[in-house]
């Protein structure tokens, strides 16, 4: 598959990285020639130095015979021209965008076909936004991940000393959770290192822990192996960027919030925009200002200015002066590893964070979710099974009959998507239909066609495998 990838900015170098095969020949475009050649020296594809919404440089990419634009530069105006001069000029099949505005998201009418022709819009910031929010809800986890439309969550945690599980061995989880209820212990890291999990295996204090079940029973099996923290009432956000306007926005009705921002007049615009929320001018990594506003009775402290060094500073200072938990975005990899679990609880990549959204649409049709995991080592699949047991190498079989490559665990499967298993009324009113039947995998589980596989890979380069397994075309289309 021919794929043009415009911007070479944290999206744009981790979509490449992502899709860079055999199979497909990858070019990047971008108006820094220093970043391009850096790129180019790691992953194996072409670049084109020239501003991406420019036919003249979109025709050197090889937009002429492209199957696919996707358009991450930093500009929506840039990322919209491209896509739709990739289909006027250049009729590219399927044409993604990254838009940050809201005005150009909240009215389909102007990404159709007609006006600006995007097939996908992406917004990173709504995605790390919502990423952000599940972490709140569940303030004991490292990471929080959905797959089939909600109805399974796989959580991240750090094993605790006195755990009723810890030292344990796994195939005693089932013992300590209520009849009926099952879960999954999917990968364990130990000093960065990943061990497969079988019954036998121990879990040790200081694991990190990847456990799945059905969203509605992943509490109850998570204080199995974590100390259940206080739930989270008073958070405070440094920087008020698009991420951690949109961050308060959602915030500020169920939590006491309060927004520091560097610039005034930002500030001053932050304020103008939301209602609860308490803004700050001022400087996150001002000790003074920190212990003015009490930061150590803050439940969460979110770094989410648009430096790293800032984020890691005020993240560190927050926690050294009190604050019970610290999460701070961080682009480079180098940085994340170096700080999470020292002085930052949690360092979230913002590029790991949004990818899985682009290449589950990528992949569309048999790949329904993709997340990144541990910073980008590892991944989960949601994957869809099609065929018959005399055309897939899946569908009709045992799960401990299918040649999965060593480091890849099969997790959950669901099934049954117009069987409405259970209706729950939240809080606020609205209804929550759970559709589907959640199955946790086991040696005997049969794969049928149509189902939803998750599958947990403990490094990256095992998903060609795994996609390659289902057998149902998985190019990229």
């Amino acid at each position: 598959m021919k794929i043009i990838i415009l911007g070479a900015g944290q999206v744009g170098a981790s979509v490449a990285e992502s899709l860079v095969s055999e199979e497909n020949d990858i070019t990047m475009v971008d108006s820094d020639a220093e970043r391009l050649a850096a790129l180019q020296d790691r992953l194996d594809l072409r670049v084109v130095t020239g501003n991406a919404a420019y036919p003249s440089v979109l025709k050197s990419a090889g937009a002429e015979d492209a199957d696919l634009v996707i358009a991450v530069t930093q500009s929506d105006q840039t990322n919209l021209v491209a896509c739709k001069i990739a289909q006027s000029m250049f009729n590219v099949p399927t044409r993604v965008a990254r838009l940050r505005s809201r005005d150009f998201l909240e009215d389909e009418r102007l990404l159709s076909p007609d006006n600006f022709a995007v097939d996908f819009a992406i917004c990173p910031e709504q995605i790390i936004t919502d990423y952000v929010v599940r972490l709140i809800q569940f303030p004991e986890a490292l990471q929080v991940l959905d797959f089939a439309g909600g109805r399974v969550s796989l959580v991240a945690v750090r094993a605790y000393e006195g755990g009723l599980l810890v030292s344990k061995p796994i195939k005693e989880m089932k013992e300590h959770l209520p009849l009926g209820m099952e879960a999954r212990v999917a990968a364990i890291y130990r000093r960065d290192q990943p061990i497969i999990p079988t019954g036998d295996t121990h879990i040790q204090p200081g694991d990190e822990v990847f456990v799945l079940a059905a969203a509605e029973n992943i509490r109850a099996v998570l204080r199995e192996l974590r100390r259940m923290t206080t739930p989270v009432q008073r958070i405070m956000i440094a920087g008020g960027g698009n991420i951690g306007l949109r961050v308060a926005a959602t915030l500020e009705e169920r939590y006491e919030v309060k927004i520091i921002e560097h610039t005034r007049a930002r500030a001053d615009y932050i304020a103008s925009k939301l209602k609860d929320a308490l803004v700050l001018s001022g400087d996150a990594t001002d000790e003074e200002l920190l212990e003015q506003e009490n930061i150590a009775e803050m439940d969460l402290f979110l770094a989410l200015t648009n430096d790293d060094e800032d984020n890691i500073m005020a993240a560190s200072l927050a926690k050294r002066m009190g604050c019970k938990r610290v999460v701070a975005l961080i682009n480079r990899r180098a940085y994340a590893d170096m700080v999470q679990g020292g002085p930052i609880d949690i360092g979230i990549s913002p590029a790991h964070v949004s990818i899985g959204t682009l290449l589950a649409h990528v992949r569309r049709g048999d790949v329904a979710a993709v997340h990144s995991l541990r910073r980008g080592a590892a991944e989960a699949l949601e994957l869809v099974a099609h065929g018959d047991a005399g055309s897939s190498k899946v569908v009709g079989k045992r799960i401990a009959d299918i040649p999965w490559p060593k480091g890849v665990t099969v997790a959950a499967l669901v099934r049954d998507f117009d069987f409405v298993e259970s209706v729950h009324v939240r809080d606020d009113g609205t209804v929550d239909r759970r559709s589907g039947r959640v199955e946790i995998a086991h040696g005997d589980s049969v794969i049928q066609s149509g189902d939803h596989v998750v599958v947990f890979c403990v490094q990256k380069k095992l998903v060609r495998k795994v996609e390659q397994l289902f057998q149902v075309g998985f190019h990229f289309f």
